[in-house]
Order: structure tokens, then C-alpha cells, then sequence
């Protein structure tokens, strides 16, 4: 999938990038209105800051709430750090095409969190992960 980026988004990349000193791989804006940003995996902490303040220095300067994601190659890897912090016991596919996923929750609660109202979380984390992955759907047991 191509991705074509604004003039918006290449600014939005360049303050990102001047605030936390790590450059993102993507920038966009997710089904709930949070900017998001995928960054490689080992600079998230770098990103995010010591107490988060760099989180909370650019949510002040977008005048939105921001997300940071940490890529990883491997699908199942790249669907534990969307969902992160939340605790998943597994991520596998559930056929060989490995086009349908499945995750595996923790607890109900969890489960409930990951899929939310009108499963609407689900849909939003399957949206991202499809941006990357030649995904069909995710699923949560």
C-alpha cells in the first residue's frame, strides 16, 4: 500500500522528530481522532520520554492526544505493540493465508477493552494494522 503524506503530516513528522530526536516511519490520524506515530521498536522509550514528558510536550503543541507505536517486522508483533499496554496471553493466525488473526486476551476485561463498543477498538487496531500487513481481520478469543 502506497501512503502519500500532506504538507500537514511531513510538519507534524518534522516537530515530532525535532521534540523526541527519533525519526517516525508514520504519521496519521486513527479512527479516534489520536494522532498516531509508528516509530522503530527499539526508540519508543526514547520517544516517549522519562515520564512521558514528551508525549505531553507535543499532545500541548498538536492540541491533540497522541499514540506512539513501535514497528516490529512480524505481524503478530506489530498487533501486541498496537494494543500495548494491554496484556495479551497470544497473537496467531487462525489459517494458513494468515490473513485472519486472532488474539488471545488475558482476562474478560481485557477481552473487553480489545474490542470495545460496537467493536469498534477491534476495527480501529485492525485499520492500523492493515496499513502495514496484507491483512483480512482480526479477532479476539
Amino acid at each position: 500500500m502506497v501512503v502519500k503524506f500532506t504538507q500537514e503530516l511531513l510538519g507534524l513528522l518534522s516537530v515530532f522528530s525535532k521534540v523526541t530526536r527519533v525519526m517516525p516511519k508514520d504519521c496519521f490520524e486513527d479512527n479516534q481522532g489520536l494522532l498516531t506515530f509508528i516509530v522503530p521498536k527499539d526508540a519508543v522509550g526514547k520517544a516517549v520520554g522519562k515520564k512521558a514528558v514528551h508525549v505531553k510536550k507535543l499532545e500541548h503543541l498538536f492540541k491533540k492526544k497522541i499514540r506512539i507505536i513501535g514497528f516490529a517486522d512480524a505481524v503478530s508483533d506489530f498487533i501486541k505493540n498496537v494494543v500495548f499496554p494491554l496484556k495479551v496471553r497470544a497473537v496467531s493466525a487462525l489459517d494458513l493465508d494468515e490473513e485472519v488473526y486472532v488474539i488471545e486476551a488475558a482476562d474478560i476485561k481485557t477481552r473487553g477493552l480489545l474490542i470495545g463498543r460496537n467493536a469498534q477498538n477491534l476495527r480501529n487496531t485492525e485499520a492500523i494494522v492493515q496499513r502495514y500487513f496484507p491483512i483480512k481481520e482480526l479477532k479476539v478469543a
